[in-house]
C-alpha cells in the first residue's frame, strides 16, 4: 500500500489555492498574509489570472479556492470566476465578511457560478468573533453573508481557527452551526505565521482533547467535519474505530492502511500567492516557481520539495516511521514555523508511534 500511496498525488494537486489579492479591511489576530488595505500593484492582472485558470484546467479538475485577503477586493473577481467555470473548474471563494460581503456580491458570484463560499466563524458569541477578527460587527456580517448566500444557492463552509482563545468553546460553536444549513464545518488548527502569535498554538494534550470532542460531534451534526493543519485527526480518528468491538465499526471506514492517504502541502495541494508565486502552502517559505514564466504542473510534479513532501517516509523525528504517516504526515507547515524545519515531527501530536518508541 505504501508504494501506491506515494504516487497517488504526485500526477496533480487535487487541491489549489489561490491567493486573489492581500488586500482586506479586516485586521484578523492570525491572519497569513498580513493583509494590508490596499491592493498590491503587482498581483497577476485580469489577462494573467485567465492565464493561470486555464492552466489550473490543465490540473485535471482540481478543487480551486478564491481567497486572500479578500477576493472581493478584485473587481474583476466575477470575470475570472465565470471564465474558471466556463473551462469545467469548480469554484469556492473565501471573502471576508466586511462591507463587500453585500446581497448584491453573493448574486453575482452565483451568477458568475461560485459553488461555494466558506466564512468564518471562531466563536459562538459576537464579541469574542469581533475581537479576534478586528472589527465590530464581523460577526452580525458573516451570519448576513450566510444568509444572502444560501439564498441565491451557494453552499457554505464554516470555518473556524481553534486556537488557546477558543479551544474550550468548541461544543458552544458546533451547537451554533447545528442551526445553520452549512454544507461543511473546517476546523483550522492555529499555525503561528503572519500575525498568530506561538502562544496560542494548542499543545499536544489540548490538540488531543479538541480531536476527542470533533469525534464525539462528528455523529451528531448534520454537517461533515473537516480538520486543517491537524491531518492527525485522521490517526487519532482511525485508532478510536479500531479500538471499537468489530460490529460496531461504522461499515463505511476502511482500515489504515486501506485509506487514502492525507492531501497535505505538496501532496494534492498547492498554493499560488497574489504575485503568481508557487507554493507547497501558504504557511511555507519554499517558493518553488513563479505562474508568470513557469509552468504549474511542471512545478508541482518536479520541484524537489514538492516531491519531498509526497514522501513522508523521509521526515525526521516520529513523523517519518510513524505507522499513520501515509494516512497522516503530520503538518508540515506547524513543524516548519515550530521548528524551523518543514520535515521535522508535528509538534502538537500526542501519539508515540512503535518503531520510534522501540528506538528510544
Amino acid at each position: 500500500m505504501e508504494a501506491a500511496a506515494a504516487h497517488l498525488y504526485d500526477d496533480a494537486p487535487r487541491v489549489i489555492i489561490w491567493e486573489m489579492t492581500r488586500a482586506c479591511a479586516l485586521a484578523c489576530r492570525h491572519c497569513r498574509a498580513e493583509a494590508i488595505p490596499h491592493r498590491n500593484p503587482e498581483e497577476l492582472s485580469t489577462t494573467e489570472a485567465f492565464a493561470l485558470v486555464d492552466s489550473i484546467a490543465r490540473c485535471g479538475n482540481p478543487i480551486v479556492v478564491f481567497t486572500g485577503g479578500d477576493p472581493l477586493m478584485r473587481d474583476d473577481i466575477y470575470k475570472i470566476i465565470e471564465h474558471a467555470t466556463e473551462r469545467g473548474l469548480r469554484i469556492a471563494v473565501s471573502p471576508s465578511a466586511t462591507g463587500r460581503l453585500r446581497d448584491s456580491s453573493l448574486l453575482e458570484l452565483a451568477r458568475a457560478g461560485c459553488e461555494r463560499i466558506s466564512l468564518s466563524l471562531d466563536a459562538a458569541d459576537a464579541e469574542i468573533h469581533d475581537n479576534f477578527r478586528g472589527v465590530k460587527g464581523s460577526f452580525e456580517r458573516t451570519l448576513a453573508g450566510y444568509r444572502s448566500a444560501r439564498e441565491h444557492g451557494i453552499s457554505v463552509q464554516i470555518n473556524t481557527t481553534i486556537a488557546r482563545f477558543n479551544h474550550l468553546d468548541v461544543d458552544r460553536i458546533a451547537e451554533m452551526l447545528s442551526e445553520l444549513d452549512i454544507a461543511l464545518w473546517s476546523v483550522f488548527f492555529l499555525v503561528p505565521t503572519g500575525r498568530a502569535e506561538r502562544s496560542e498554538v494548542l499543545d499536544a494534550a489540548e490538540t488531543e482533547e479538541v480531536f476527542r470532542k470533533l469525534y464525539r460531534l462528528e455523529s451528531r451534526l448534520p454537517f461533515g467535519i473537516k480538520t486543517t493543519e491537524a491531518p492527525h485527526y485522521r490517526r487519532y480518528r482511525s485508532q478510536r474505530i479500531a479500538s471499537m468491538p468489530p460490529r460496531e465499526r461504522p461499515t463505511t471506514i476502511e482500515p489504515p492502511w486501506q485509506r487514502v492517504p492525507a492531501v497535505g502541502d505538496g501532496k494534492g495541494f498547492v498554493f499560488i500567492s497574489h504575485i503568481g508565486e508557487i507554493s507547497p502552502s501558504g504557511f511555507l517559505p519554499y517558493v518553488c516557481g513563479n505562474v508568470r514564466d513557469a509552468d504549474l504542473l511542471d512545478v508541482y510534479r518536479n520541484h524537489p520539495v514538492m516531491q519531498r513532501l509526497r514522501r513522508p517516509e523521509t521526515f525526521e523525528g516520529k513523523c517519518g516511521v510513524c505507522e499513520f504517516r501515509e494516512l497522516c504526515g503530520g503538518s508540515r507547515s506547524r513543524a516548519y514555523t515550530m521548528t524551523g524545519d518543514a520535515f521535522a515531527s508535528e509538534p502538537t501530536c500526542v501519539h508515540k508511534p512503535i518503531a520510534f518508541a522501540a528506538a528510544v
